[in-house]
């Protein structure tokens, strides 16, 4: 049998800070928020000037400021998943048998064996 082998944690692996979590869901939020003030400075342009398609445009600028609003506040609100749920059986290494994950094998023992039976 071999050994296995002690897997560190990575500090790599660790989660983002709460308050980094926090500044990129905002700057999310404020970015669609300027796409959809987009959309209906667009769509009033658009009726302005009396566009060509303009059944076309008009339509597509009121989705993304239907749309998007929805969108932010769900993204917003969302956090990335817990590390441990998502990776937990990628760095574990997996048991065949139900020996201790660091247990020596008798050729490695420092000292003598005494069985109690003859």
């Amino acid at each position: 049998m071999k050994r296995q082998a002690y897997q560190p944690i990575l500090i790599t692996d660790a989660s983002r800070s709460q308050n980094d979590q926090l500044t990129s869901r905002q700057r999310r939020y404020v970015l669609m928020m300027g796409i959809r003030v987009a959309c209906i400075v667009a769509g009033a342009i658009l009726v302005g000037v009396k566009a060509p398609l303009l059944w076309l445009w008009l339509p597509l600028c009121a989705l993304g400021m239907v749309v998007i609003p929805w969108l932010a506040v769900l993204l917003a609100n969302d956090r990335p998943p817990k590390e441990e749920h998502r990776l937990a059986n990628r760095f574990r290494p997996r048991r065949t048998d139900d020996s201790p994950p660091m247990s020596l094998t008798t050729e490695e023992h420092p000292h003598k064996i005494i069985d109690a039976e003859p």
